[in-house]
């Protein structure tokens, strides 16, 4: 029977809890104790309209995937549906949302934008400031996220001169999957929180540009959605975050398999998350900002120690993620249920990278997770450059991949250079989707394409194979210049 907007006003507590989401009543009580971001989140809507909340974090087929029938208690009235959709047009916008409006009527044309700095520097005047922050955080005091860019200053060309180069293909093979740069989209989760269309606009953008898109377990929209959306040509990989149920785990896997995945890439940087404080402030941040700040004591509530942030919506540490991962469990089970090619994501040393060779991976990527795990890792260039340096037999063993502060065509053609088959991109794509959508996708492929063309030429190589170590040289100093932005 339609429930009346009363009546589910009542369940708002740990006893008895339902929310209302897409005018649809639920009853949650069972999953307050399961919910990856604990309880507090869904008590915060707890007999009220929760779509605001959930549609921005969630794959619309999360409710099914998790709740029973029996959990879905019907619909609210026709009447009480059309007092929300009033309550929703009374409801005064916050400084935050008319901020956001004004920047919208004032981005630049896509034909002014010459680089991926001017891109993010559109999303960061475009993206609410929640989304900002969850987007760009690093762990703690952010310094590995700034020094993973400044890896790529440290290394500098050796270039060529007096080879013909007027035909240049930049093009290569990642796992064997034909790519028309040695660039990849880098697993980022929630996309939706920049645009309503999430990971369906870089899908549709890595479509037409022909580049492999990584699709990360906790993307906003659903899975098969994604895979519907590319081109019977295009190929996608899957970046898995292992939950401690190995049933999941296990279903998770074999539905990207099914769905026709090309590769697994392991996530094994993340087995618990550490403090993002830009995105733990931001709520505080928008208090302050609108006059509504609450003033927390001690044992107030559990919201007030919440140091995840919007993290805690994905995964809670202690009931998700798998902290037991190990070389001689994890590998040979994932191997036992899929047929797909296994890459480690997040390999930080050289002793891990030649573990990997042991165990008999198809590849490593070298990443610290954009920055935002552990404090003071090494910047993955500076991994990759060990690795080249003192172990360069491990480039025949298995693929070699970096992610994490590449912000320009020569960063691409650096990493190329010390061994690395391909490199990703997290946070420029969900910038460019931020910003301008599916073509925001498509022109900073362009940009990357050019940028890599050109440098190619001006060092004399006309295809990746001519990328080698001669071309680079690391140094101990750098360029006063490129500045990260936080």
């Amino acid at each position: 029977m339609p429930w009346s907007l009363e009546e589910v006003f009542k369940h708002r507590d740990a006893k008895s809890c339902w929310v209302i989401i897409k005018n649809e009543v639920y009853d949650v009580t069972e999953f307050l104790s399961k919910h990856p971001g604990g309880p507090s989140i869904i008590l915060k809507y707890g007999g009220r309209d929760a779509t605001s909340a959930y549609e921005p974090i969630h794959p619309a087929d999360a409710i099914q995937q998790n709740l029973s029938p029996s959990q879905r208690l019907g619909s609210l009235r026709e009447v009480d549906i059309r007092d929300l959709e009033a309550q929703g047009k009374r409801r005064e916008r916050t400084k935050d949302e008319m901020r956001v409006e004004q920047a919208m009527k004032q981005r630049p044309p896509l034909n002014r934008i010459l680089n991926l700095a001017d891109i993010e520097d559109v999303a960061r005047k475009v993206l609410p400031h929640s989304a900002l922050a969850f987007f760009s955080a690093g762990a703690e005091d952010e310094l590995t996220l700034r020094e993973n860019a400044r890896a790529f200053d440290r290394i500098l060309f050796h270039a060529r001169v007096m080879r013909p180069v007027s035909k240049c293909d930049p093009s290569t093979k990642i796992l064997g999957y034909h790519s028309s740069l040695p660039v990849f989209v880098s697993g980022a989760s929630t996309a939706k929180l920049g645009h309503p269309l999430g990971e369906l606009n870089i899908t549709r953008g890595c479509g037409t540009a022909n580049i492999i898109q990584m699709v990360c377990t906790y993307a906003s929209i659903p899975r098969g959605e994604i895979a519907a959306a590319a081109l019977p040509s295009q190929t996608l990989f899957f970046q898995l975050y292992k939950s401690t149920d190995i049933t999941v785990a296990t279903k998770v896997v074999q539905e990207a398999e099914r769905l026709g995945f090309k590769a697994i890439f392991l996530t094994v940087d993340a087995i618990v998350i550490t403090t993002r404080e830009r995105d733990v402030r931001s709520p505080w941040v928008l208090e302050a900002q609108e006059g509504t700040s609450q003033h927390y004591v001690e044992g107030d509530s559990d919201e007030a120690t919440n140091l995840l942030g919007t993290s805690s919506l994905h995964v809670n540490q202690n009931n998700i993620l798998d902290a037991d991962m190990s070389w001689q469990v994890t590998i040979p089970w994932l191997r036992s249920i899929t047929k797909l090619p296994i890459i480690l994501k997040g390999v930080q040393c050289l002793e891990d990278a030649v573990l990997a060779t042991q165990m008999g991976v198809e590849g490593i990527l070298l990443s610290n997770h954009g920055g935002r795990q552990l404090e003071y890792s090494l910047p993955p260039l500076e991994v990759l450059y060990r690795i080249r340096q003192q172990k360069p037999d491990v480039f025949d063993k298995l693929e070699v991949y970096v992610d994490g502060g590449i912000r320009r065509g020569t960063d691409v053609i650096k990493a190329i250079c010390l061994g690395a088959k391909a490199v990703g991109l997290g946070r420029p794509f969900l910038y460019a989707l931020s910003a301008y959508g599916e073509v925001g996708v498509s022109k900073m492929i362009s940009i990357l394409e050019r940028e890599i063309v050109t440098s190619m030429r001006l060092l004399g190589a006309g295809n990746i194979n001519d990328l080698t170590p001669e071309l680079v040289e690391r140094v101990d100093w750098e360029p006063v210049g490129r500045q990260y932005k936080l």
